[in-house]
């Protein structure tokens, strides 16, 4: 599992004085970093090198997230398939699950237009990580 911390802005709030619903998943895009670099170490940014595409997210929305207290997002792999696999996500906040989500990512090859088999060396990382 990977962890980040995130403390909330004023910004990530709404007229109704709770975290807005379109952060979360911005927070969950962040803390996905050291998941990235598990099949981009150098975190490269072009189609030369990076590997992934999303292909599908969801979020569930569990308990109003608040501005006064800092946010923990755990990260983990929840499946491992042959070209893809699924990002299991939770926002913590006082100790209570906030929101959780969900994110399918392939890799790809963005020259080529397709998809890859996930390199038995990438999914043994993936593995320690597992939820």
């Amino acid at each position: 599992m990977f962890k980040r911390i995130i403390e909330v802005s004023s910004q990530d709030t709404d007229a109704l004085g709770h975290v807005n619903n379109t952060t979360i998943p911005l927070w969950f895009e962040s803390a996905r970093n050291p998941f990235y670099k598990i099949f981009n170490p150098t975190m490269k940014l072009d189609a030369n090198t990076w590997n992934l595409i999303m292909v599908h997210t969801e979020y569930d929305y569990l308990d109003q997230i608040y501005y006064a207290d800092k946010i923990e997002i755990r990260t983990y792999v929840e499946k491992i398939g042959n070209t893809s696999c699924t990002v299991y996500q939770e926002a913590w906040q006082n100790n209570q699950k906030k929101a959780t989500g969900k994110a399918v990512l392939v890799y790809y090859d963005f020259k080529k237009q397709n998809k890859m088999t996930i390199p038995d060396k990438i999914k043994e990382k993936l593995e320690e990580h597992k939820l």
